[in-house]
């Protein structure tokens, strides 16, 4: 019994341990903890018609192919997020900041990717180093995945007349993203020399999403002094 729950917890711990992360990055505005759970929730089932598409795509496939790791993995998961997200959140009172598109879509990823850690350890009876691994890469990859995923939803949401652009880039990026990251770990021996670097990239990235999203908050004008602190070079043009 202490052995499966230690695996539980270990499966658990990266999904939750980044969703706090991107939640308390959200500078002026948090978002319901409520409704953040039951996202988390949703982005888990997502996992069972993800399994039920894939396994009906899968035959004949070769999982180190071009149309595996971007069509049957990263297009039927990010497609599923996205229309989560969009369908639930975006047209939702909640959603009040651009910032809000990239806590809601980390947040359907990260409870996605929790499930999926779930469902790896037990069935493979993975071990402590077989997790941290997950939680390096494939479980922070569906965050960084889901960042971009909810950067554009937010530019869409705020910027009414680019709207279409920023919805179509809303799930483009994240797949191409999800998908060289597919590609990268079937077909490239050395993690160290192929996806590392990408994740390195990615992390930047979504490091400067997230700067910008919140300085699009339209709550930030709410509180100046906190700004100035943080924004010393933003602060005197206003």
């Amino acid at each position: 019994m202490n052995i499966i729950l230690s695996v539980l917890i270990a499966a658990v711990a990266p999904g939750l341990a980044l969703l706090c992360y991107f939640y308390l990055k959200d500078r002026y505005h948090a978002e319901p903890i409520r409704i953040v759970g039951k996202m988390f929730v949703i982005g888990a089932l997502l996992v069972l018609p993800a399994i039920v598409l894939q396994s009906a795509l899968i035959p004949g496939t070769n999982e180190t192919s071009f149309l595996f790791s971007f069509g049957i993995s990263a297009g039927v998961e990010e497609f599923l997020k996205w229309f989560a997200v969009y369908f639930l959140i975006y047209k939702h009172a909640v959603f009040d900041e651009p910032y809000d598109g990239i806590v809601y879509a980390v947040t359907v990823s990260l409870g996605f990717a929790t499930l999926e850690n779930i469902f790896y350890a037990f069935l493979h009876h993975a071990g402590f180093s077989s997790l941290l691994y997950r939680a390096f890469l494939p479980v922070s990859g569906h965050a960084l995945f889901g960042a971009a995923m909810g950067y554009y939803l937010g530019k869409a949401k705020f910027q009414p007349q680019r709207e279409r652009l920023f919805l179509a880039m809303s799930i483009l990026l994240p797949t191409v993203y999800h998908g060289v990251f597919n590609f990268i770990l079937a077909n490239v021996r050395s993690w160290f020399l192929g996806v590392l670097p990408f994740m390195v990239f990615l992390w930047f990235r979504t490091i400067f999403s997230m700067q910008r999203a919140n300085a699009g908050s339209p709550y930030r004008a709410l509180r100046p002094e906190e700004d100035r602190d943080s924004f010393p070079t933003r602060a005197a043009g206003g």
